[in-house]
């Protein structure tokens, strides 16, 4: 009787190290995320978006930013007024002032605490704020500082600042996103993350999310996606919602290729001082902020109607 030759058996592969797994895994996941960003370039077909160029909003078009239209917060609340965008990533105080809009559930900008690009700079006491200069683009910020002024029992003058170069004369200045954000962070050498010289201003910084959140305990939203009522939208709300979804998925790799400021305040910023969802924390927020700017006169505002 011949033994079957061990040269017939078949032969078990050797296992794979961890290494090698890493590796796979990774590819599997570059390879899915390379599908999913494909699935995204045009999905949005015939809709019209618009969103802002600020840092923190980034994640919200993930995928779809080659489709969507960039311009300030008021510039986007003015197109929509005029039915020129059908969604657009605004201030949030536009579908409360304007009841032509829904607004799109689980999604926001939002921040439960310090904000760090939304501030008032002072070099004054905040006590002797008789009148206060503020980014033109800005209109949630505007509205939440007048509330939290009038809280404290102070009813300052607002007026436009004229160019960005003279925020650092100013006592008293509101700046937003990415203006705010160069107003106190240092810049950046090219190419590197090493930091150059420090801002040159002497202000203290009010920080508004901050100041929200010591005042109320809930996370404020600063910015929506307001969504144009009068048209079927059921398509652009599910590609909007896979956008965040993509770009929360990605983040790292968003904080890893984008270039502003250094990776480490990337990394802080949009994970820790941003977050993104519009839950019931978030709408207690937005109706607390209603609240007050009833009881302060900054009317009429509008219950919002969120939709997903």
């Amino acid at each position: 009787m011949n033994l079957p030759d061990d040269n017939g058996k078949l032969r078990m592969a050797p296992p794979e190290s961890p290494e090698q797994i890493a590796r796979k895994l990774e590819r599997e996941r570059l390879l899915a995320n390379r599908e999913r960003e494909y699935g995204l370039e045009q999905s949005l077909g015939n809709f019209r978006v618009g969103s802002v160029k600020a840092l923190n909003a980034v994640p919200l078009t993930r995928g779809i930013e080659a489709q969507t239209f960039y311009a300030t917060p008021a510039k986007l609340a003015e197109m929509l007024r005029r039915d020129e965008l059908d969604a657009a990533l605004v201030s949030v105080v536009e579908p409360l002032r304007n009841d032509r809009y829904d607004i799109l559930d689980g999604v926001a900008v939002a921040a439960l605490g310090e904000v760090k690009s939304v501030f008032l700079a002072h070099r004054r006491p905040l006590a002797e704020a008789k009148e206060v200069f503020c980014d033109t683009a800005s209109l949630t910020s505007v509205a939440l500082l007048k509330v939290l002024l009038a809280e404290r029992g102070l009813k300052p003058e607002f007026k436009p600042l004229e160019n960005y170069g003279a925020a650092a004369a100013k006592d008293f200045v509101l700046l937003i996103g990415d203006t705010a954000l160069d107003f106190v962070l240092p810049p950046v050498a090219s190419g590197t993350e090493t930091i150059a010289a420090s801002a040159a201003h002497q202000h203290k910084i009010f920080d508004l999310g901050a100041e929200w959140f010591e005042l109320t305990k809930l996370p404020f939203v600063f910015a929506v996606w307001a969504l144009r009522r009068g048209i079927e939208n059921q398509e652009l709300r599910r590609q909007l919602h896979e956008a965040k979804d993509f770009g929360l998925d990605t983040l790292d790799h968003i904080v890893a290729n984008r270039t502003e400021y250094t990776e480490d305040f990337r990394k802080d910023y949009l994970g820790w001082h941003i977050h993104y969802h519009l839950g019931p924390d978030e709408k207690r927020g937005i109706a607390k902020f209603i609240e007050l700017l009833r009881k302060h006169g900054h009317g009429p505002v509008f219950e919002p109607k969120f939709v997903w």
